[in-house]
């Protein structure tokens, strides 16, 4: 139905206004703008909509009173991961992160913002130490989004159309992959065996061919394992022509590996346990890195943030190849970028500062004996199975409930009738696993919160 006074606050809504912008493009009413919509898609009738707030107070008392709806992971204990984990944050990540200078103007330009472009080169340089690759991209919008260009990158390098991912992926961070690359590229799952949760070789060998762009596995995976035949799934996937993407939690990589060294040609992750708060559900933003190499700097879709002597022999920091962007290229570019979450990188970098290398091993050392212990203490429960896969893990392992004839939802609402947020339940997006969860323990569960959650859950099972 057609407006027929001004708003204050839609541009454009006076009356006159609207006649002379529809006359302009030769439309009688502003439903005529909306008449190549099939009729089933349109709803027919005016909304519904709840009375306009009237004042400030009110708007304020009703967005507190939503708010208030969410349950935190602060006010009860929580062992739910699964994509965004709960971890420290040392205050002084906040206190820099909320400086005027950093958390107004998000992304400035290169002579406006000389020092936050700097913080965005540190904190990229330290993800580069920790992933060992030498380029690496401002923050995407998650593991995700990092993934799907990841992905993407790798087909435009090839010249192939056909990319292979676990089948054990996390549902979400899937949808997000085959939304981005579905249209250009074909997405086959690999199998992996329901006994470790490691990817199926024999599988995977079946499924490789001269189309693959690119194999793309996770360590740890979705399921918490670490991947033990990391360097023959890249050693596969090089042989046959295609690239080794790899999807990292960084956080491990005090203790584990980096994937450049077990074949990884292009590395992606989630930056949100280096610092960054579980902003209800959100404070996510991913990473892309590789070699810095043209071949591959040039296919990025995303801000690169280099360093340069200046005529003054200063070090500037500023945009590397702006050229390649959709800011210069606009449709044709072969990505689009937009706004990301950079103010994030600025906390990777105090977080990743204030740890160095001793501390991300002591922290990574911390988070694998606290797991540990949890999967012993769960393990011995009667009916339960912890750890239920086999292959070794790192803050996550799954965690089997068939044998207590209890579904994991029943656990959960048990759980959190005892103030704890229980496991993800996986018995929908992992059928084969039947009722199965997965449980996320970090450097912030004490003995007592783990000795806490045995308690309850043999309780729920009882």
């Amino acid at each position: 139905m057609s407006r027929t006074r001004a708003h204050p606050y839609i541009p454009n809504s006076a009356p006159r206004v609207r006649a002379e912008m529809l006359a302009a493009v030769g439309a009688a009413t502003a439903d005529d703008l909306y008449a190549s919509i099939p009729e089933r898609l349109l709803l027919g009738r005016v909304m519904t909509m709840e009375p306009a707030l009237e004042s400030e107070v009110e708007l304020r008392r009703h967005l507190r009173e939503l708010l208030d709806r969410n349950v935190s992971t602060e006010d009860r204990l929580s062992f739910l991961g699964g994509g965004c984990w709960p971890h420290y944050v040392p205050a002084v990540v906040d206190e820099i992160v909320n400086r005027g200078e950093f958390l107004t103007a998000y992304y400035g330009e290169t002579y406006a913002d000389h020092g936050k472009m700097q913080a965005f080169f540190e904190s990229s340089s330290m993800i580069g130490e920790l992933v060992e690759c030498e380029a690496v991209s401002q923050p995407t919008y998650d593991w995700a989004s990092a993934a799907a260009s990841a992905i993407s990158m790798a087909g435009r390098l090839t010249g192939r159309s056909r990319a292979l991912l676990p089948a054990s992926l996390c549902p979400e961070r899937r949808s997000v992959i085959d939304g981005y690359c579905g249209a250009r590229m074909r997405l086959d799952p690999v199998p992996y065996d329901p006994a470790t949760g490691a990817i199926d070789l024999a599988a995977l060998d079946a499924l490789l061919g001269d189309d693959v762009a690119c194999v793309y596995l996770e360590n740890p995976g979705f399921l918490g394992t670490i991947e033990p035949d990391s360097a023959a799934i890249c050693e596969r996937a090089h042989a046959a022509g295609a690239l080794a993407v790899v999807g990292v939690d960084p956080i491990s990589l005090g203790v584990l590996e980096a994937p450049p060294r077990y074949g990884a040609d292009i590395v992606c992750g989630e930056l949100q346990p280096l610092g960054i708060h579980q902003h209800h559900g959100g404070g996510l933003a991913g990473f892309i890195a590789s070699a810095d190499e043209e071949r591959y700097v040039g296919e990025y879709p995303t801000f690169l943030v280099g360093a340069a002597r200046t005529e003054r022999d200063e070090w500037g920091f500023g945009e590397v190849r702006w050229d390649r962007m959709s800011y210069v290229q606009r449709g044709d570019a072969k990505e689009y970028t937009g706004t990301t979450q950079c103010l994030w990188a600025i906390g990777v970098a105090v977080y990743l500062s204030l740890l160095g290398p001793d501390g991300m091993r002591e922290l990574g050392m911390t988070i694998m004996q606290r797991s540990q212990y949890a999967a012993q203490r769960l393990g011995a429960i009667p009916g339960v199975r912890a750890p239920a896969l086999t292959a070794p893990f790192f803050k996550e392992f799954v965690i089997d409930l068939n044998g207590t004839g209890r579904t994991v939802a029943e656990v959960n609402r048990s759980l959190g009738e005892a103030g704890i947020h229980g496991p993800l339940d996986l018995s929908r997006s992992h059928l084969q696993l039947g009722q199965s969860a997965l449980c996320c323990v970090t450097e912030i569960h004490t003995q007592a919160d783990i000795d806490r959650l045995a308690g309850a859950l043999a309780a729920a099972v009882a």
